[in-house]
This record gives C-alpha cells, sequence and structure tokens, in this order.
C-alpha cells in the first residue's frame, strides 16, 4: 500500500472521536448515556424487588406450614400486593430522558434532585431486604411476624411514596418546558 495510506490509518481515530467533532452530537451522546444508564438502574432496581418478592412468596409458604399461618396470608398478600406495586411502577416508568422528557433543559441540580430520588430508591430495597430477613428471622414465631409484616410493609409504603415524589419531580420538570 502507499504510504499515505499507511499514515492515514496510523492516524485514525476512534469513531467516537470523529463523530464528537460533529456539531451537537455530543450532547446527543450525554443524553444517549443518560437514558441507558436511566434504565439500566431501573432495571436494575425493578429486578431486586423481584427477587424480594419471590422471597417473600418462600417466607409466606414457609408460614402456610405453621399451625396458626393462615392466619397471616391476608397481611402478607397484602405486602406481597404492594412489593408488586412498586415493581410494576419502577420497571414500566417512563425513563427519564426519552420521549417528551428529552425535550426538558435539564441542569445539573435537575439531574441531583433526580440522581438523589435513584439513590434513595436503592437504599429502600436495601432497607426492604433487611425488613425480608427479620420476617424469615422469626418466621416461625406467629406474633412476631406480624409485627415484622407490619415494618415491611411500612418500608414499602415509604418507597411507593419516594418513588411517587420522583415521579411529581418529573412533572414539574415538564411545566417548565
Amino acid at each position: 500500500m502507499s504510504s499515505l495510506y499507511e499514515e492515514i490509518v496510523s492516524q485514525r481515530g476512534s469513531l467516537e472521536r470523529l463523530v464528537a467533532r460533529l456539531p451537537g452530537f455530543r450532547g446527543y451522546q450525554d443524553k444517549q448515556a443518560r437514558r441507558q444508564a436511566d434504565r439500566m438502574l431501573r432495571d436494575l432496581i425493578a429486578f431486586q424487588i423481584k427477587q424480594k418478592i419471590d422471597e417473600m412468596i418462600r417466607i409466606e409458604k414457609h408460614l402456610l406450614e405453621l399451625e396458626d399461618g393462615m392466619t397471616l396470608m391476608k397481611q402478607t398478600r397484602h405486602v406481597k400486593g404492594k412489593m408488586q406495586h412498586l415493581y410494576d411502577r419502577i420497571n414500566t416508568a417512563t425513563p427519564g430522558y426519552s420521549g417528551m422528557w428529552a425535550q426538558m433543559k435539564i441542569g445539573e441540580e435537575e439531574l441531583e434532585r433526580i440522581y438523589s430520588f435513584d439513590e434513595a430508591m436503592l437504599n429502600y430495597v436495601g432497607r426492604i431486604d433487611k425488613a425480608l430477613s427479620q420476617l424469615g428471622d422469626v418466621s416461625d414465631d406467629v406474633e412476631a411476624v406480624d409485627k415484622a409484616l407490619n415494618e415491611l410493609d411500612e418500608v414499602v409504603s415509604e418507597a411507593l411514596d419516594a418513588f411517587a415524589l420522583r415521579d411529581q419531580l418529573f412533572t414539574e420538570f415538564a411545566t417548565r418546558i
């Protein structure tokens, strides 16, 4: 091959560097990365909550084996239903950086607020896990199970409220369009 060809090939940069020189493309790439990160984070949280629901089902089956376990089923179904609702809300939520949200001018302050809610959801997953562990630890004592179920119900309710606040945040951003 010619020396010119070899010189061009040796100076070849990455595609990312090349397209980054296109006007407006860097912002597009940043938005694409945000969309992907937002979706990946919500997928992770939803997956973890689904695992917690599966754990709740295992605990529920164990409780049915107890002498008075049937008396707890209304409460376990209630809590499990809330967990399912949380899973559904997170799994089907509109991504924060696509659709009509892509038209919003989201600054650093708004991003920090969004990230705070995302971090809170991760913390709630940890709190739900801890409450489920406590429920599993006391699953042979019907009276202690009642208290542990109430604590789990409270954490899941808080998580649902927090996610609703996240939705309100996007509604607030949308009113500024």
